[in-house]
């Protein structure tokens, strides 16, 4: 495993962990009628979250971000755990997308207005196959 990441990777490090680093700041101070959407949202899909008080999910929730968007963000984090990381949260993501009513359109996986600020995070996921892939095959490339 790498300890420094490639340039070529950079870009889409930046990008990503930016947006996301920015996602769990906003996140921090989250009003409690915010937290119980941001709760109410993810509890109709993974009912296990229920466990949790709708404050103490926010802040889980803005400091997993804050500390992947941190990992995406710094270069010494290797790619393939920055990856790991980043395909997991985008999976999470769009599984709220898959099922939770009034995302898509009936029998479709076309998003619906209300579908369509999660419908684009498949970009984030298609990133962190992309780096687990070229992870994978490193030592393959000679």
């Amino acid at each position: 495993m790498r300890f420094l990441a490639r340039a070529r990777h950079m870009p889409a490090r930046i990008a990503t962990g930016a947006f996301i680093l920015n996602s769990g700041i906003s996140k921090l101070n989250a009003d409690e009628e915010t937290a119980k959407q941001y709760h109410g949202m993810a509890t109709g899909t993974y009912p296990f979250l229920s466990q949790l008080e709708p404050r103490q999910f926010t802040k889980l929730l803005a400091n997993s971000e804050i500390a992947l968007g941190a990992a995406l963000l710094l270069p010494f984090v290797p790619t393939a755990l920055a990856a790991a990381g980043l395909t997991a949260f985008s999976g999470g993501l769009l599984g709220l997308y898959l099922r939770t009513p009034g995302m898509r359109e009936a029998g479709s996986l076309r998003p619906t207005a209300d579908g369509m600020p999660i419908a684009k995070d498949v970009w984030m996921l298609g990133i962190g196959i992309g780096f687990l892939v070229d992870a994978l095959t490193d030592d393959q490339d000679g």
